[in-house]
């Protein structure tokens, strides 16, 4: 279980990294195709705003990979906990502003490695 937690925690970085990829350097090639309900010529003006938005989005997946590498378990427990709060808050404010689907794509993934997560460290805890 704790493999699987961890490769949720992975997963997430890596769609973190791709987010703040496309934010930082792609926003108007990518951009138009993962928010298809803005207007085309809105990606050009918001260049600077996708950029800045991109670096926490890359600050998120630091975290997450530092979690990763993390040797102390109750610490890299503690540590991802932190850091799949944050997406999952990212996640529920995105969803609240922009689109629904940011909720299936950040909150709820987030969600299911917390919860695998826990369960994952509870079960050696008691073991």
């Amino acid at each position: 279980m704790r493999i699987l937690a961890l490769t949720f925690v992975a997963l997430i970085a890596a769609l973190h990294l791709y987010i703040a990829y496309f934010e930082i350097f792609a926003w108007e090639e990518t951009g138009p195709g993962v928010f298809a309900t803005f207007p085309p010529e809105l990606f050009g003006q918001t260049t600077a705003i996708a950029a800045n938005q991109g670096i926490y989005n890359a600050f998120l997946a630091a975290g997450l990979i530092w979690a990763l590498i993390i040797g102390d378990r109750a610490w890299q427990r503690n540590i991802a906990t932190c850091f799949l709060l944050f997406v999952i808050a990212a996640g529920l404010m995105g969803a609240a502003t922009v689109s629904t689907r940011i909720l299936f794509v950040q909150s709820v993934p987030a969600l299911i490695a917390l919860a695998l997560l826990w369960a994952s460290f509870r079960k050696t805890e008691t073991a």
